[in-house]
C-alpha cells in the first residue's frame, strides 16, 4: 500500500521530471551569471561602468532615434547605457554636439569589443563622418552656379550688355 505521504512524493518527482523536460532558461542565464564588468569610463567628475553587452533597450531606441531630434528619445537611450541621470549631468557640464558624439562612438564600440576603439579614434571617428556629412550638405550648393549669359555683339550694343537689356 503507498502512504499518502509517497504518493505525494511520486506527483512531485512526476512535476519535476516534467520540469526537467522543459527548457529551463532561467537556469541556463543563472549558470551563465557574473559576465564580465563592462569598461569604465570617467567624464565629468563621474565614474560610469559600461554594459557588458549591449542592452536591447539601447539597440532598439538607437534605430528610433536615428532619425529624431527629440532630446527624451536620446536621454531614454542613453540611460541604457549611463543610466538614467547622465544626460542631465553632462548637459550641466556643458557638454557639446561633437563631445557626445565621441563618447557614444567610443561607448558603442567598446561595449561590442572591449578595447576595440581608442578616445583618439572615436574623434578622428567622429570628425571624419561630420565632415562627410558637412561635404554633402555642401556640395549642391557649391557646383549649382548661374549659367553664364551670352554677351551683346553686333548691332551697336557694347560689350558685357545683354540683346535685350531693355534700353532704347
Amino acid at each position: 500500500m503507498i502512504e499518502q505521504h509517497d504518493q505525494d512524493l511520486d506527483d512531485d518527482q512526476a512535476l519535476d521530471a516534467a520540469d526537467l523536460d522543459a527548457a529551463d532558461f532561467d537556469q541556463f542565464f543563472a549558470e551563465q551569471a557574473a559576465p564580465p564588468r563592462g569598461l569604465t569610463l570617467r567624464l565629468f567628475g563621474r565614474t560610469y561602468t559600461l554594459p557588458p553587452t549591449l542592452p536591447t533597450l539601447y539597440v532598439l531606441q538607437l534605430h528610433r532615434v536615428q532619425h529624431s531630434a527629440n532630446p527624451d528619445d536620446v536621454a531614454r537611450m542613453l540611460a541604457a547605457l549611463f543610466g538614467p541621470d547622465a544626460v542631465n549631468h553632462w548637459t550641466e557640464n556643458g557638454m557639446d554636439d561633437r563631445q557626445l558624439g565621441i563618447v557614444l562612438m567610443w561607448s558603442t564600440a567598446n561595449v561590442a569589443r572591449a578595447g576595440a576603439m581608442s578616445m583618439e579614434q572615436a574623434a578622428a571617428e567622429y570628425d571624419r563622418r561630420e565632415a562627410k556629412k558637412a561635404g554633402k550638405a555642401l556640395r549642391p550648393a557649391e557646383t549649382a552656379r548661374p549659367k553664364a549669359r551670352p554677351q551683346g555683339k553686333g548691332k551697336g550694343k557694347g560689350k558685357g550688355q545683354r540683346p535685350n537689356s531693355g534700353r532704347r
